[in-house]
């Protein structure tokens, strides 16, 4: 079999459309070659090899796959988009770096909108949706199309449980991302509307500048909701005489108690390890209690990690109804 003729160097290692494709003079037989795929009507990329899954594949490893996925089918689909068309809901959102939520699925839906008065996209593999008529606020998020980050957040609460919005809104909202304030989530829902009784209002409440990670989140609603204090996010430890000791995930300062919650990201590298675990000491060294929480003992249920949280405050002198 004749080896395929080599795309021309604005093509390669990209997906293009096929009338971009024909404007670099390839033909219709090109572009029907076994080396390209078609990841919908209209669009061709360079096929790659399946990658199979790990046997060993961990949850975090699971759920980072899945969010590939979704990136790469968006970017697969991009050159399908119509001048009226963005992605929207959370594939817009994952675009621009947000945390999702937790799926059993295998994939992710990818969500494509326009706004009235054009159509309502409809292509196979995608989630159309036709928007309400708004002022365009169109940016670019990866280099692919989405709306304002609050708009995206808005239409989210659409598909998604308190909690996870709350994690969302928490990573948009967090001073290093720099993408919006709660004002401008408190602005859009009285400019577009609230959703599903007050959904959105709701969320904006629990939202916190200084979450960095949806499992901070998760944890610091946990801990609220069994009655415990509301804690410190990020903050920073120092020696009495101003040394920077640790940046503490949530803390107690008022009962020298903080909480981290441990990935066991740096699990399998020593080094690394070694650094966490003399920072560990150093901290105990400060005379605070350092309570470390673990994915299991957030998920699926959360009673250990409240009640280890709980049991610390406590011994420093935390009572019900206590700040």
């Amino acid at each position: 079999m004749a080896r395929a003729r080599p795309l021309p160097e604005p093509l390669t290692n990209r997906p293009f459309s096929v009338a971009e494709a024909r404007n670099h003079g390839l033909s219709p037989s090109r572009l029907r070659a076994s080396d390209l795929e078609k990841p919908t009507r209209g669009v061709r990329t360079t096929r790659t090899p399946a990658v199979a899954t790990p046997d060993d594949e961990t949850h975090t490893q699971r759920l980072n796959r899945i969010r590939d996925d979704l990136l790469a089918r968006a970017r697969r689909f991009a050159p399908a988009l119509t001048p009226d068309q963005f992605f929207s809901h959370e594939t817009g959102l994952a675009l621009l770096g947000a945390p999702l939520p937790f799926t059993t699925a295998s994939e992710r839906a990818v969500h494509v909108s326009a706004r009235r008065p054009a159509a309502q996209p409809r292509r196979a593999g995608t989630v159309g949706h036709r928007l309400q008529a708004r002022e365009s606020s169109l940016r670019l998020a990866d280099r692919l199309p989405v709306e304002h980050p609050a708009r995206l957040w808005r239409q989210a609460a659409t598909l998604w449980a308190h909690d996870d919005l709350v994690a969302a809104g928490d990573f948009l909202v967090h001073p290093r991302n720099r993408l919006l304030t709660v004002d401008d989530l408190r602005r859009e829902v009285a400019e577009a509307g609230d959703v599903s009784g007050g959904r959105l209002a709701r969320a904006i409440e629990d939202i916190r500048p200084g979450a960095e990670t949806a499992e901070e989140t998760a944890l610091r609603l946990a801990i609220i909701r069994a009655g415990l204090p509301e804690p410190l996010l990020n903050w920073s430890l120092c020696t009495d005489n101003g040394r920077f000791v640790a940046r503490l995930d949530l803390s107690y300062p008022r009962y020298r108690v903080g909480v981290e919650h441990d990935g066991r990201t740096h699990a399998f590298d020593e080094a690394q390890f070694r650094r966490d675990s003399d920072r560990w000491d150093e901290i105990r060294a400060q005379g605070w209690e350092l309570v470390r929480i673990l994915s299991h003992h957030l998920r699926p249920d959360s009673a250990v990690a409240v009640r280890r949280v709980a049991d610390a405050l406590v011994s420093a002198g935390w009572r019900p109804g206590q700040p």
